[in-house]
């Protein structure tokens, strides 16, 4: 009966989603109280619903119950335990599940951690965040049900697919689905807002910590999924713009001008439209990520449905859910568009202005990219592929000169400012980023590398935006020393503060490397046979003999390469698989890192009957590990940020722009 009583607890979870979304709406409205205090429970009672369903799905994989559908096409008695368990979420109807279950802990989160807010505005966030449950839990009640009975009973199941049988995938799509689901809770909060016609600055104060932890959780959830792509599917490639790492980007690149724009409704009280805005493009591109996912319109190594039934109502949900809260927003456009002091050119509220606009524009050539071949082949039939080369012509120039602006704003100040002060503190760091750009293009024979002048503009790009978040740094905190404040001068320093120069410093790091990886890579794809060698990009690589291994669930062939530097030599072991159940071919690729270069090899395909000799791709990366640290600091900029003590209370009015300054 395990799987029957998890529908029930998700019957359940529905009528009680039901009554969260409104009841609580209409006390709020009416000013019904009994009404309005019922949220709280009933996000509570959800969550815990949501938990049991979760809890007997997972059961189900851990008993090995094969009468359960989802569990015998995931899952296999011979499947390691880690892997079991993680199933879970391998496949469709398990993945829908988790996005529930997030959804409902977040819920309970912002119903705990909002004692301070009033309570009718409370009730209007959990009843927007019920509305979303009821979508999803009837989308797994009638569409994807992920306890359907399989009559008679799979004696065996048909095992998990061998692209998620790794380490990453145990926590890409739980850190990934967190960012995903936390971006409905600012959502919520504009919604709240916009319906209850508190469009001042305090739901924005209510909404940054939410934003913040949205965004930190999404940023972990693209850096664990890149790397899985980087060394798992074996094409040595760290970023494919494939349309499904799109729709997780997309999200991301919007949160990201959510971030900026919240810390001026904040701080300024303006921006209220463009912070409504994009709370609700956010979750909608979140939204439209489930639909390319889930709807079987893409083909990718990350989808997971190929169910039309399924995407049409994912497509009416989006629908639903965009169409009423751009209603809305219409409805409060003349409200939204008061608010907030003119500014100078050079303040800082026209830097992350133009910020909002950047990434937003970078946001929509990338969401162009991804549905024009989806487009093209519904209206005219017309297969297309829209691949690296467009983004890289029309992403790139989008988003580079928000890093040359991310340095200028970090110092600038609010409402006012002008060239001779921003010159006065950012010359230094100016000075410095010319001299290191000058620096590397002139000794770059003696390190062997060839730096276009591409390369060269990312690097000089990526120096400057740490150079210029140091600087600030430094003049915070140095005449304070010097004047004998000292450590109690750092410590009085808000979290938020820290946060942003790490995460800014982190954005440098990346795009450094970045263009430091992709501008002096060096690759080869050839053939080798035991026993012969190849050089590539200054390494020797010599094949030294091929074991026939075995796995708990498949058989392998390991190569044995002795590779040398000149300096010293090391073993590497790469892996071509065989998965017994599925029969499916995997390339366990070798990769040897350090802080300057990654040595890359995956083993192709045999080219004789005794598997001696192979195809082979080699590839020499530097600097890949600065790319996996700078996305790290980011998501760190976001943790520690969510430490700062401003963020619990409620703000009843902005601060004065002397005040700002000052903290500035």
């Amino acid at each position: 009966m395990i799987a029957e009583l998890g529908v029930f607890a998700l019957v359940l979870a529905l009528i009680v989603a039901a009554v969260q979304s409104t009841f609580p709406l209409l006390g709020a409205q009416l000013g019904i109280a009994a009404w309005v205090r019922l949220a709280r429970p009933a996000a509570v009672l959800q969550c815990l619903l949501s938990l049991l369903s979760t809890a007997l799905l997972v059961w189900c994989f851990w008993a090995g119950d094969y009468s359960v559908l989802y569990v015998a096409a995931n899952s296999h008695s011979d499947l390691p335990v880690i892997y079991k368990l993680t199933a879970f979420w391998g496949g469709h109807e398990g993945s829908m599940l988790l996005w529930q279950m997030l959804l409902a802990c977040w819920s309970v989160a912002v119903a705990c951690r909002s004692k301070a807010l009033p309570e009718d505005f409370v009730a209007r966030v959990l009843a927007v965040l019920g509305w979303v449950s009821v979508g999803l839990l009837l989308f797994l009640l009638f569409l994807s049900n992920p306890f359907t009975r399989l009559v008679p009973a799979a004696l065996e199941g048909k095992d998990l697919n061998p692209l998620l049988q790794d380490p990453g995938m145990v926590f890409h799509p739980p850190l990934l689905y967190m960012g995903y689901v936390g971006f409905a809770v600012p959502f919520a909060f504009a919604l709240a807002a916009l319906i209850s016609g508190e469009l001042g600055a305090a739901w924005a104060r209510w909404s940054r910590s939410w934003t913040l932890a949205a965004w930190g959780f999404l940023t972990l959830g693209i850096l664990l999924g890149s790397a899985w792509a980087y060394y798992v599917l074996g094409w040595g490639g760290w970023w494919f713009w494939d349309p499904v790492e799109n729709a997780s980007f997309m999200p991301w690149l919007v949160g990201t001008a959510l971030l900026h724009s919240l810390i001026v409704t904040d701080q300024r009280g303006a921006f209220r439209s463009w912070s409504a805005l994009l709370a609700i493009c956010a979750f909608s591109l979140c939204l439209l990520g489930t639909f390319l996912v889930r709807s079987g319109v893409l083909t990718s190594v990350h989808a997971f449905a190929v169910d039309p039934g399924r995407g049409l109502f994912i497509l009416c949900f989006i629908v639903a859910v965009v169409g009423t809260s751009l209603w809305l927003y219409a409805w409060r456009a003349s409200e939204l568009g008061k608010g907030g002091d003119q500014f100078a050119l050079l303040s800082r509220e026209t830097l992350l202005l133009v910020n909002n606009v950047i990434f937003s524009a970078a946001a929509l050539a990338v969401l162009i990219g991804t549905l024009y071949p989806l487009a093209l082949d519904v209206l005219r039939n017309e297969k297309i592929s829209v691949g690296p080369a467009y983004f890289e012509a029309v992403f790139l120039p989008l988003v580079l000169p928000a890093v040359a602006l991310m340095g200028i704003g970090t110092v600038a100040r609010w409402k006012q400012g002008g060239w001779r002060e921003l010159w006065q503190r950012l010359r230094i760091a100016l000075v410095l980023t010319v001299v290191g750009v000058v620096v590397l293009a002139l000794a770059q024979g003696r390190w062997g590398w060839k730096i276009s002048p591409a390369t060269l503009l990312g690097v000089a790009l990526g120096w400057w935006c740490v150079l210029s978040t140091l600087a600030h740094a430094w003049q915070r905190l140095v005449p304070a020393l010097r004047g004998g404040e000292g450590w109690q001068r750092l410590t009085r320093q808000p979290w938020s503060w820290w946060g942003t120069l790490t995460a800014h410093i982190g954005i440098g790091i990346f795009v450094m490397a970045v263009s430091m990886a992709d501008g002096l890579e060096t690759k080869r794809e050839t053939s080798v046979a035991q026993g012969q060698s190849i050089e590539v990009g200054g390494y020797e690589f010599n094949l030294m003999s091929m074991q026939a291994v075995a796995g708990p669930n498949y058989d392998a062939q390991r190569a044995h390469f002795r590779v040398s530097d000149g300096q010293r030599s090391w073993d590497m072991y790469p892996e071509k698989r065989a998965y017994r159940v599925q029969t499916m071919g995997l390339s366990q690729a070798a990769i040897d890192s350090s802080w300057t270069r990654d040595v890359f090899i995956a083993l192709g395909e045999p080219l004789d009957e005794q598997g001696k000799a192979w195809t082979l791709r080699v590839q020499i990366k530097p600097f890949m590990d600065w790319i996996w640290l700078g996305t790290f600091m980011m998501a760190l900029g976001a943790g520690l940020s969510l430490f700062d003590k401003r963020f619990r209370l409620p703000k009843p009015r902005a601060r004065s722009s002397a005040a700002a300054n000052r903290e500035a």
